[in-house]
């Protein structure tokens, strides 16, 4: 399955500045897991050592947000990698 995914300015380090790329998988996981193998290092600034999404990320399919993993992804779908935003 082949998908978009949008790339949220801090994580454009990884992708020499690219605001999209494409991605491939069903799930989350397995995107995120090609976007590792492109882009070494990126899916560790999304996921912890427990493999859950970071507090500060948000990630999205199409216009739902993806709180596991687990969630699909079709051919087609756009993945939105945001980072929320923290300062005081």
């Amino acid at each position: 399955m082949s998908c978009t995914i949008r790339i949220a300015s801090p994580l454009r380090s990884y992708t020499a500045g690219a605001a999209t790329v494409a991605g491939t998988g069903t799930t989350l996981a397995a995107v995120l897991e090609h976007l590792e193998a492109h882009y070494p290092g990126m899916r560790f600034r999304m996921i912890d050592e427990q493999q859950r999404i970071r507090p500060h990320m948000r990630l999205f399919v199409n216009n739902s947000e993806a709180r596991e993993l687990s969630a699909a992804v079709r051919d087609g779908d756009t993945v939105h990698l945001i980072c929320a935003l923290s300062g005081g």
